[in-house]
């Protein structure tokens, strides 16, 4: 069975910052959203999260049909499978961000420290991946269950997932902002990657760090009204991120799937 999405987007600078270092993408063409978050001062953090969400729509467009022409080849032979070339299209395109990161920074030594996460979302036939660097997440609500589908490349869920800490010890600890990945961080970046098989009528939710840091899970799944709209649950999610304090940008993506 075939899916399309319909989707829907709002970036706000929040109650504390001076300016909007978040940015998202869609593209409802090539199924595909982006989160990005960016890091740096100076409104570099800017700077890197555009050129993100721009190189991974880029690519993806451009490398999309072939990757998976590609993919059929070597299924007919025998080696490999769909369900990998669709992950390594997501992942490929995160990659090839990180070295347009890196290579913006090299040519303008102003903008040495910027960097950014990113999580993003793409969909083929009836599975859709996502794949992600740093602490910005993607959810699922799905028979209205909401699930969390990432894991955050931070010190403290580091300890949570060692066994240190627990997840409202982490919730309030003073690095929790540390993050342990970022494209434009390393030479090198691990993208994390992770299959679904979607439903009609499922809801994915793409976000910045400032709607986490401001609501937990159960606040999140409280202002997701599947039978508000799109645009009407975005304004929810950004108006109770700021309701709690606005400490930092909030960009939230939604993402429903329908049967083409």
């Amino acid at each position: 069975m075939s899916f399309r999405i319909r989707a829907c987007g709002l970036s706000d600078v929040g109650l504390a910052r001076s300016h909007n270092e978040d940015c998202f993408g869609i593209d409802a063409e090539n199924r595909l959203a982006v989160v990005a978050d960016g890091m740096g001062g100076h409104s570099h953090g800017e700077v890197a999260s555009r050129i993100a969400v721009q190189s991974i729509h880029d690519t993806v467009s451009k490398t999309a049909h072939q990757e998976t022409a590609r993919q059929e080849d070597l299924l007919a032979d025998g080696n490999g499978s769909k369900d990998e070339a669709h992950s390594r299209v997501l992942a490929e395109a995160m990659r090839r961000a990180h070295q347009q990161v890196l290579g913006a920074i090299r040519e303008d030594g102003s903008l040495y420290g910027m960097g950014t996460t990113v999580v993003g979302f793409l969909l083929q036939g009836d599975k859709a991946v996502v794949a992600h660097v740093g602490d910005s997440r993607a959810y699922r609500v799905h028979r209205d269950r909401l699930e969390l589908l990432t894991q955050d490349h931070t010190w403290v869920n580091e300890q949570v997932v060692a066994g240190f800490l627990s997840a409202e010890q982490a919730r309030v600890h003073p690095l929790k902002n540390v993050i342990t990945r970022a494209l434009g961080g390393e030479s090198d970046v691990i993208v994390d990657t992770r299959e679904i098989v979607v439903e009609e009528g499922d809801l994915y939710l793409l976000c910045s760090d400032g709607l986490t840091t401001m609501l937990n899970d159960g606040d999140i799944h409280s202002a997701v009204d599947l039978d508000a709209g799109l645009e009407s649950t975005c304004r929810s999610l950004v108006q109770a991120a700021n309701s709690r304090g606005g400490l930092d940008n909030v960009t939230v993506v939604l993402v429903a799937i329908e049967k083409s």
